[in-house]
């Protein structure tokens, strides 16, 4: 505990320290507890798409009037977003994962009232309220994963984390087949005490950080790329492009799930109830998990922009097959889409935020605003939905996606091109420091070796700070 008595004092860029400064103990303890949070998103994230169909049914609402919620909690991010970042960038990561939990733990109260008056405008508050609270937990979050360790393991931590997310996810929809979708009635009673346990739980995690001691930390860098970049935060051009990705991929992703058990339900010769659809819908959620997990490993050895670029590619082959075919096979389609989404969420992310220094917060809460995407597709798609059919609806997410590839397969054309080969596997040490050794020293950000991924790593041993000047190379195995 030595190091963090001797951390305490001072501001937040005070007290940081890099991840290589933590005993193992320190570290283990800092990303368990933290990645405690993707758990509390994914849960809210996995009910928040079965609420749609609850709505529908009790309040008498179309599909496109039901996805006001997705506006309310993904619109969420872009506010809070920017904001979130400013205020952890002065004030610390620990004291924004409290304010976080805060707001989520208020919004979920605030369903009650609006469950026993079956106000959907009062829904809506609530859900912008909770969601706003995710926002700054998902800031807090992705970049403390991001930076906690080696930069060329940044994937392999953020996609490992983001897999207790995705189980959240799956447990969601089930509580929701079980309580407040077990039959069609009009009684939003259940949503009542979902919400009030899921507000507990998060009283209970904001307790946890609370008593126990997190490090503050921050990015390492290596000194002999820092002076060879220069330029502001906005000539990060692969944090810039990574930021609209997100907003493309998240878009998309959410109007897939925004209407995932309206397509179980709709097919043709497939008498499919609600509550079954839900159960449907977990089993998706499961498969975008599985994804994440057996991707872990392949993280550790092939370039994370060729994976995004050809997970991309599957996820717009699918998304026409779902909308496409019927009956089973577009069941087994969108099963399909799931799985393939699991993985590009963590990896535009570290991609995007990889080596940005003391501009980590302020280039996570960017990144983190392209999350709004998912305030605006839904309603897109589900106005297609309502004027030609759900399954129809899904040729909608197939833009985004296709950005997904595109961005993903640039990144690993970039890193070829700087080594000089086919990079489709993590570079050795020995071709970073070449590709260092060849860069100018008045190179900016986003030119050379940055744009791709981050051949900051640790390749002498070299660590460096921040000085507020620019950017730091990025390479594909942060990320």
């Amino acid at each position: 505990m030595g190091l963090l008595r001797k951390k305490e004092q001072g501001t937040a860029v005070d007290r940081a320290v890099t991840g290589a400064e933590l005993s193992r103990f320190h570290f283990v303890f800092a990303f368990t507890l933290v990645s405690s949070l993707f758990f509390v998103w994914g849960l809210s994230y996995g009910l928040l798409d079965s609420l749609n169909k609850a709505f529908q049914v009790s309040l008498n609402l179309t599909r496109a009037e039901s996805t006001g919620l997705q506006a309310a909690y993904f619109g969420s991010y872009l506010i809070n977003g920017f904001v979130s970042g400013s205020a952890m960038r002065k004030y610390g990561y620990k004291n924004g994962i409290h304010f976080g939990l805060a707001l989520f733990s208020i919004g979920a109260v605030l369903f009650w009232p609006c469950a026993i008056y079956k106000s959907f405008p009062g829904f809506i508050v609530c859900t912008f309220v909770t969601a706003s609270g995710l926002a700054w937990l998902e800031v807090a979050a992705n970049s403390y994963i991001t930076v906690i360790g080696a930069p060329n393991m940044a994937a392999f931590r953020l996609v490992f984390a983001q897999s207790f997310n995705g189980v959240a996810t799956v447990i969601g929809p089930i509580i929701a087949s079980h309580t407040f979708l077990k039959t069609d009635a009009k009684d939003l009673n259940h949503i009542q005490w979902v919400y009030l346990g899921i507000a507990l739980f998060g009283c209970l995690i904001n307790f946890l950080f609370l008593v126990c001691p997190l490090p503050e930390v921050k990015q390492e860098v290596n000194e002999a790329i820092e002076s060879k970049v220069k330029g502001g935060l906005f000539k990060q051009y692969h944090l810039i492009a990574g930021a609209v990705t997100e907003f493309m991929y998240v878009g998309a992703q959410v109007a897939v799930a925004s209407l995932a058990i309206n397509y179980f339900t709709e097919q043709p010769d497939i008498s499919i109830s609600t509550s079954a659809a839900a159960n449907l819908y977990a089993g998706c959620q499961a498969a975008f998990t599985l994804g994440r997990f057996l991707l872990v490993p392949v993280l550790f050895y092939v370039d994370s922009g060729l994976i995004l670029g050809l997970f991309g590619v599957m996820c717009v082959v699918f998304s026409c097959l779902t909308a496409g075919l019927s009956s089973y096979g577009g069941i087994v389609s969108l099963f399909c889409l799931f799985f393939f989404e699991g993985v590009c969420y963590p990896i535009i992310f570290t991609l995007a935020t990889s080596n940005l220094g003391s501009y980590q917060k302020i280039g996570s809460a960017l990144v983190a605003a392209g999350v709004s995407g998912g305030a605006a597709w839904p309603s897109v798609q589900a106005v297609v939905a309502d004027n030609t059919s759900t399954p129809n609806s899904y040729h909608i997410p197939i833009i985004g996606f296709a950005i997904v590839a595109m961005y993903g397969f640039g990144m690993n054309m970039h890193a070829s091109k700087q080594l000089g080969r086919w990079a489709w596997r993590k570079p050795a040490n020995e071709e970073i420091k070449n590709v260092i050794a060849a860069v100018p020293d008045s190179n900016h950000y986003g030119d050379a070796e940055h744009a791709r991924h981050g051949y900051g790593d640790e390749v002498d041993g070299d660590k460096g700070s921040h000085d507020g000047k620019g950017g730091y190379p990025v390479v594909s195995y942060t990320s």
